[in-house]
């Protein structure tokens, strides 16, 4: 049997006396999509931050490749191959997207990161990789445009690029499609396909229709803890998710 990615064990975060998660398990098998859903205060949020290290653990473990990440640092999970894009579109947005992605590349390598104002930025070192990704993402024709200009649905998957410059092999996409028209997010739904080519996706997102169509795994969560997993079809007839989670929302029945 082929062992996860990521094996994450009892995972506890409290905040004072609040306890956003209650020991949740969650183990993401590589070249995969492994969706987590449910409610608003579900605890989803919470989950990516203690497993991409944007918070600190209170209790359990987490494991990617076989090794303890549980205390390590965010930056240090990133040089690993962890990568991750948040809800909230978080670009430099004066710099043009050549150069967002640059930074990005550069930020996996801790000394030349502490200087990525100066002359360096100008020499482009990481050209491939750039031309690579803005092809992934169809955003060749915007690589001179300064992030601010640019449409939201080209600055949110301007922001998924600059995770995939990191060369992660694990992904967590928070809400990518979030605010997005069905153009746009047609053609973010395509590249999330497309990534799990060559690595993993763990991927918080409303929109149901996409998650059914592009899912290996669903984990639905309720008041911070697992209430189940499964394939698509195992999630969607589930009685305990249609009484949790809307279940026309899943189903598409009353």
């Amino acid at each position: 049997m082929s062992q996860p990615i990521l094996d994450a064990r009892n995972v506890v975060k409290r905040y004072g006396r609040f306890q956003a998660l209650s020991g949740v398990d969650l183990r993401v098998m590589r070249n995969t999509i492994h969706s987590v859903i449910g409610p608003n205060g579900a605890g989803k949020t919470t989950l990516f931050h203690t497993l991409t290290g944007t918070v600190p653990l209170t209790a359990g473990s987490i494991s990617f490749n076989g090794k303890e990440v549980g205390g390590m640092a965010d930056h240090e999970r990133v040089q690993l191959g962890m990568a991750r894009s948040f809800q909230v579109t978080s670009l430099f947005p004066t710099l043009t997207v050549r150069e967002n992605l640059r930074v990005a590349a550069q930020g996996i390598q801790p000394r030349k990161a502490l200087h990525f104002w100066s002359k360096s930025l100008l020499h482009d070192a990481h050209a491939e990789l750039i031309e690579s990704i803005l092809a992934r993402l169809e955003l060749t024709h915007c690589i001179d445009r300064v992030s601010s200009q640019l449409s939201h649905g080209q600055q949110r998957r301007l922001e998924v690029g600059m995770a995939l410059a990191a060369k992660p092999q694990i992904i967590f996409l928070d809400e990518p499609t979030s605010g997005m028209g069905i153009d746009d997010i047609d053609a973010m739904k395509a590249i999330i396909q497309g990534l799990r080519a060559d690595l993993t996706v763990v991927l918080i997102e409303h929109n149901m229709g996409i998650v059914m169509d592009i899912s290996d795994t669903i984990t639905v969560m309720q008041l911070g803890r697992v209430l189940v997993e499964g394939t698509p079809e195992q999630v969607k007839s589930d009685d305990r998710v249609r009484q949790a989670y809307l279940g026309n929302m899943i189903t598409g029945g009353g």
